[in-house]
């Protein structure tokens, strides 16, 4: 118990000073498994809707994470298909999301050309199961 309450104090200091703070994710950086844990946070901080909502109230933190993101897109291209999948398939499941997608796509010509380039993929991979469930008849 005395372990625990040990513990949650070495906790409570680091969270509360942001220099222990910072040099504590630097360290946390540095390990492999520590990194896994921290994205999958990230991810699931993402995917909840958390993350949008501490950016709305921090702006400098909103425009650092756009700032970033484009650069980790620049760099990984499959990282960015990844991405625009998901969150493609995320608004598609909604009418609001469909509305915003369609209103994204007309601001972008970019992302409109990407986008029809992959519903025609998939109308076409989607045909072409039709023609073999066909010939199996």
């Amino acid at each position: 118990m005395e372990l625990q309450n040990n513990r949650q104090a070495v906790y409570q200091e680091i969270i509360s000073n942001p220099e222990h703070m910072t040099e504590f994710t630097q360290m946390a950086e540095q390990d492999q498994d520590a990194r896994k844990i921290m994205m999958q946070s990230h991810m699931e901080m993402m995917e909840s809707g958390k993350l949008m909502e501490m950016m709305k109230n921090n702006p400098e933190m909103k425009e650092q994470m756009k700032e970033n993101m484009q650069n980790m897109m620049q760099n990984n291209p499959e990282m960015m298909e990844n991405m625009r999948s998901k969150m493609t398939e995320k608004m598609m499941k909604s009418a609001e999301g469909r509305k915003k997608l369609m209103e994204a796509m007309q601001e972008n010509p970019e992302m409109k050309k990407a986008m029809m380039q992959e519903m025609m993929q998939n109308m076409h991979n989607g045909g072409m199961m039709d023609e073999k469930e066909n010939d199996k008849q």
